[in-house]
């Protein structure tokens, strides 16, 4: 019995070695396993690396297409609604100078008329912004600072209390007219290509008002202010009547030494 008991002790100091070495073979899966795991998100991650320039091509396709084309011609009537309604603003604060200047009440009175229409008409420019969902903004427009600066220029350069003077402020309000009535002509088709009806109409609408006025310009200037403008007479400058005098002595004082010498 005792020399079996020796037998089974030594089987057992025999089976210790391998269980020691299937605990660390054990012990060392668990690093394997976790090695493979943070191996696996960097072969998840390289497709999305993959994918990022296909998302770019697309957005450059998509920016020739119609829609994109649509989109410039609509930011090309926003830019010049803009430029019409500061054009607006601009002629409210120019046309009170204009009546000022005026000779006849009639003249006087067209412009205060239009001056009520274009505060309507800066209005109705605000609607259209208001249709588009974006604010209405003035931009300075450049063509209607020259045209409100030449026809300060006409009344600096005539004569207060003339027909002439009133002649030259109905050309000069009929060369804004003229630009108005183009801006909202163009404006106008604009918006029918791009199916703004509304806006269509709106601006219709300030385009007849100034087709109007330019003919009330018209028929106040051949009723009564071209004709009565044509017999003034300009006063002639005194420095001018002074170099007439010194003409005449200098060709007298010539004229008495030819006779001298003959």
């Amino acid at each position: 019995m005792a020399k079996a008991t020796g037998k089974k002790a030594a089987v057992k100091k025999a089976a210790a070695p391998k269980k020691a070495a299937a605990k660390k073979a054990a012990a060392v899966s668990p690093k394997k396993a976790a090695a493979k795991k943070a191996a696996t998100p960097k072969k998840v991650a390289a497709p999305k690396k993959v994918a990022a320039p296909k998302k770019v091509a697309a957005k450059k396709v998509a920016a020739s297409t119609p829609a994109d084309q649509k989109s410039l011609l609509q930011k090309l009537f926003v830019d010049g609604l803009k430029d019409i309604y500061g054009a607006e603003k601009q002629l409210t604060k120019a046309l009170p100078r204009l009546m000022k200047a005026a000779t006849s009440d009639q003249l006087k009175q067209t412009f205060e008329e239009h001056r009520a229409v274009t505060e309507q008409q800066v209005g109705r420019a605000e609607q259209v912004f208001q249709l588009l969902g974006i604010k209405a903004t003035a931009k300075k427009c450049e063509a209607m600072d020259g045209l409100t600066r030449e026809a300060d220029n006409i009344v600096a350069e005539t004569q207060k209390g003339t027909m002439s003077r009133d002649a030259g402020l109905i050309l000069a309000a009929q060369k804004i007219e003229h630009y108005e009535i183009a801006s909202y002509g163009g404006l106008a088709q604009l918006a029918s290509t791009l199916g703004l009806e509304e806006a269509k109409n709106l601006l219709g609408q300030t385009l007849q008002e100034e087709k109007d006025t330019d003919e009330r310009l018209t028929q106040v200037a051949v009723s009564s202010i071209n004709i009565e403008s044509e017999k003034e007479q300009s006063p002639v400058p005194v420095m001018e009547e002074e170099n007439k005098d010194e003409n005449k002595q200098e060709e007298n004082q010539n004229g008495q030494e030819e006779n001298k010498e003959n």
